[in-house]
């Protein structure tokens, strides 16, 4: 089952696949029960990474390195993000949305959403898969998700993928690589 990109304002018209469906919808949940205003780039990623298994079979370092990065982003809530509460998520690192903001988005997740729209988009009529919104989420090397992903050891320079490209697994298991 298939589902429409969420209200982020236009930012993408692809539909998402089933995994990436539930991460917004568990982005959102955990934006609530954080009592966050808006979802951010690290709410996003950390319900991808339990939602998609092939976004965490692309991330270097295996699953020890996985079971490190949820450890930092479950901390978020007891801790660790409490320096993000109350604050919007916005970079500017990357230009923003043309609307300039997304009710319930913060500026760097609306965007990050719209270029993994982007990403599906130039591969033909398909969904948006985890792989692309970990790409997007990676582009912004000031967004909360990549402050996550580089305090748990995770090279976030080897995430990043040209907009068209494809994610293959590597042969020895160490991360993507471009196809």
């Amino acid at each position: 089952m298939q589902s429409r990109t969420p209200d982020i304002g236009g930012a993408g018209e692809a539909p998402l696949s089933t995994a990436v469906a539930a991460a917004v919808a568990g982005a959102r949940r955990r934006a609530q029960r954080d009592g966050d205003r808006q979802i951010d780039t690290a709410h996003l990623l950390h319900s991808l990474l339990e939602a998609d298994p092939e976004t965490r079979l692309a991330l270097p370092g295996g699953p020890d390195r996985v079971v490190r990065l949820l450890g930092y982003l479950v901390q978020r809530s007891i801790g660790y993000g409490l320096r993000w509460r109350g604050s919007v998520e916005d970079s500017r690192a990357l230009p923003l949305l043309p609307e300039g903001g997304v009710p319930g988005w913060s500026p760097a997740a609306a965007t990050a959403m719209g270029e993994a729209s982007a990403r599906a988009a130039a591969r033909g009529p398909v969904p948006v898969e985890g792989l692309d919104l970990l790409a997007a989420l990676v582009l912004d090397p000031r967004c909360r998700a990549v402050e996550v992903l580089e305090r748990a050891g995770i090279d976030v320079e080897g995430l990043r993928v040209p907009p068209a490209g494809r994610w293959v697994r590597s042969h020895t298991g160490d991360g993507p690589v471009g196809a």
